[in-house]
């Protein structure tokens, strides 16, 4: 099990925080006043993490709940071999550990670590079930954002079931580029690696290959180390065979 790391030396300051928080508009703080937005901020810690820097454990006690203000993060489990499984990423504006907010001590069902440099709002358990407890409206809203994952989970498994690999790797590569990604000139750009997208649609790596090598010479994308610009989201899911 990996120790949890987080940056305490590079600060942010709450009025940072706050004007994070009013560009990304995050789901859990829906329909809060700026008053109460203010009050739940200042109930937390904000804490940096290094790029691939380990947020919390499969389970460990779920003793926080974090809020990613910056940067990006991916959930995963490891196998009885060592083998990481990606089980979804988070883009900055969503939380991680839902099982904080609720009164039965319970366990994190995934691991998470940092894809990039990130920031996030991180609350003890106390601190937040009491938030919820005077605010029902964070509850309401985190219980959104879980229907949220079952719905794309839903897609995901059938997903699965019926398409074919191009298919599963198109609609993963979009989902990413748009939920993570940054627009440049060309598109939009997703900081991601063959063998991540091959472990996220469940294919292999060379699948993932030869799919890139094709769709970019049909300018569908680019590619670059480590990098893809998504050109032509829309025709990518068109993607039969």
């Amino acid at each position: 099990m990996s120790t949890p790391k987080y940056n305490e030396r590079v600060r942010m300051t709450s009025a940072e925080a706050l004007s994070i928080l009013g560009r990304e508009k995050p789901v859990f703080l829906k329909g809060l006043s700026q008053a109460e937005v203010e009050m739940v901020v200042a109930k937390a810690s904000i804490r940096r993490y290094a790029a691939n820097a380990v947020i919390t454990n499969e389970a460990a006690g779920a003793n926080h709940l974090f809020l990613l203000l910056e940067g990006a993060g991916r959930g995963y489990a490891l196998t009885s071999r060592g083998e990481k499984i990606g089980l979804g990423w988070f883009p900055a504006g969503r939380i991680m550990g839902w099982a904080a907010l609720v009164s039965q001590r319970l366990d994190y069902i995934v691991s998470m670590e940092a894809v990039t440099s990130s920031s996030a709002l991180v609350w003890d358990r106390i601190t937040i079930q009491a938030l919820a407890a005077t605010l029902p409206r964070l509850l309401e809203n985190a219980l959104s954002l879980a229907y949220d994952y079952v719905v794309v989970y839903r897609s995901l498994h059938l997903a699965a079931l019926c398409d074919s690999a191009p298919q599963r790797l198109a609609q993963v590569l979009v989902q990413l580029a748009k939920g993570m990604g940054h627009e440049v000139d060309q598109g939009i750009e997703l900081n991601i690696s063959n063998e991540e997208l091959a472990n996220e649609a469940h294919v292999t790596i060379f699948t993932v290959s030869r799919l890139m090598r094709e769709w970019r010479q049909r300018g569908l994308l680019t590619k670059g180390r480590g990098s893809i610009v998504v050109r032509q989201p829309d025709e990518l899911l068109q993607m039969k065979t």
